[in-house]
């Protein structure tokens, strides 16, 4: 992203560029953002204790683990960018 730390209004974007407010995008969008290469964490309850369920982009579960920052290193381990959804 081009920025112009002169214009008081913020960074200036290219002609080719495409800015949207994530929070406002669909599940097939967010899919389609990189199903290879984010991952989102969502807390659950597994037999009435706290987990973490892993979940490629599109849905499909990859894992799950005790507790969050265990999930987001085996994201990160699998090159992976970790998202949370609440």
């Amino acid at each position: 992203m081009q920025t112009n730390s002169s214009n008081p209004n913020g960074p200036q974007l290219g002609s080719n560029e495409v800015v949207f407010d994530i929070r406002q995008i669909s599940p097939s969008q967010f899919a389609q953002l990189g199903v290879e290469h984010v991952a989102y964490v969502r807390e659950i309850s597994v037999n009435g204790m706290p987990a973490y369920a892993i979940h490629a982009a599109d849905g499909r579960p990859l894992g799950i683990a005790g507790g969050l920052a265990a999930a987001i290193a085996a994201i990160r381990e699998h090159d992976m960018l970790p998202t949370l959804v609440h």
